[in-house]
């Protein structure tokens, strides 16, 4: 049955121009590695910060900005990488690189998830008193840093294997 819905996904007009087209899979794919460039860029300094790297930077700008610019980063890549999967998603559905990658992406999205809805309160007094993150920030935050990286990583090794 997902084999039989990945086939018509490929078999979409829009699939197959993405395919075809000598410019539009390249266009997409640099608006992929654009969101990720801006997701990436962002949320490495926010999770150093986290870890309690430049302790003497405040961290509510950081996190004002930088959430904001991870998140908009997040979902231009997740728009142009679901444009990418549709032209090859058999292909993809039967890497084992690429489900690694979005098991990753999933992890990392939860722990973003997670942080910003089990502590918002907490969010707020640590963004306010610019007091040492609670060590489960800083846990949090490290993970990040692994994970994303690791998702970037395995996403680069899908396209070479």
């Amino acid at each position: 049955m997902i084999e039989a819905w990945l086939a018509a996904l490929e078999g979409t007009p829009l699939a197959r121009a993405l395919r075809d087209s000598v410019y539009i899979y390249p266009i997409v794919n640099t608006g992929h590695l654009a969101g990720v460039a801006l997701l990436i860029g962002s949320i490495i300094p926010l999770d150093l910060r986290l870890v309690f790297a430049w302790p003497s930077v405040p961290l509510a700008p950081l996190w004002r900005v930088l959430t904001r610019t991870a998140a908009a980063g997040l979902l231009i890549a997740l728009v142009f990488g679901s444009l990418l999967f549709a032209a090859r998603a058999t292909d993809y559905a039967a890497s084992g690189l690429f489900v690694s990658k979005m098991t990753v992406v999933a992890a990392a999205m939860l722990n973003a998830l997670a942080l910003r809805v089990i502590s918002p309160d907490e969010i707020t007094r640590l963004l306010s008193t610019g007091e040492k993150p609670p060590r489960r920030f800083r846990i949090a935050g490290g993970f990040s840093l692994v994970a994303w990286i690791t998702a970037l990583t395995l996403g680069r090794m899908v396209g070479y294997f």
